[in-house]
């Protein structure tokens, strides 16, 4: 399977993974990145370590990602949102959009489209709010993707989960879904590697 664990140089402690997925035994086709994706887990001790690895996402984001967060409720998803939009330099203010599903928020660089896909069922349901040019126009940070993942070709995927017994301890894996996906999450394994 090919795991490998290190320590970064501020002390995160690092999981990589390259996991194989089994043959698709639908009718479908396959691409590479489905078959063989890579997997990076990292373990946070606290907020200050989840806020210093959103502000390394945030140096590698740009208009037209997308970036899902998945886990219980009360993991840090929103937090982890917070941290990315101050890194990349806001005067907003940062917030769940739990009631209104989607947030804008204007930052330095780029914009940030921030959603609350909990309500939402499916990928349809995504594109009936007609976020479409949003999300090709800003950095998009989506709770609870997964509920929508239908509607994205390439998406990097961040699940947040609880530790247990550590109260502010976190556990968080990352995936790429598509090319650009990959080159993400390549940069920010390249990154950590040299932190």
């Amino acid at each position: 399977m090919g795991d490998r664990a290190y320590r970064s140089k501020n002390g995160l402690i690092i999981m990589e993974r390259k996991v194989v997925v089994a043959a698709d035994r639908s009718n479908r086709v396959v691409n590479d990145l489905e078959i063989s994706q890579s997997k990076f887990e990292l373990f946070v001790k606290n907020e200050a370590d989840t806020a210093q690895l959103a502000a390394l996402f945030s140096n590698f984001l740009k208009n037209g990602d997308v970036i899902f967060l998945d886990g219980v409720l009360a993991s840090g998803k929103t937090f982890f949102v917070r941290k990315v939009v101050e890194s990349l330099g806001t005067e907003d203010e940062i917030s769940s959009p739990t009631y209104a599903i989607a947030n804008f928020y204007s930052c330095t660089l780029n914009d940030v489209l921030h959603v609350d896909a909990y309500r939402l069922k499916d990928g349809q349901d995504f594109h009936n709010l007609g976020l479409e040019a949003e999300v090709e126009g800003s950095i998009s940070l989506i709770e609870w993707g997964s509920r929508v993942k239908d509607a994205f070709d390439d998406f990097l995927k961040v699940v947040i989960k609880l530790v247990p017994k550590k109260l502010n301890e976190r556990e968080i894996i990352i995936t790429a879904h598509g090319t650009r996906a990959a080159d993400l999450l390549n940069h920010l394994k390249m990154q950590y590697k040299t932190e």
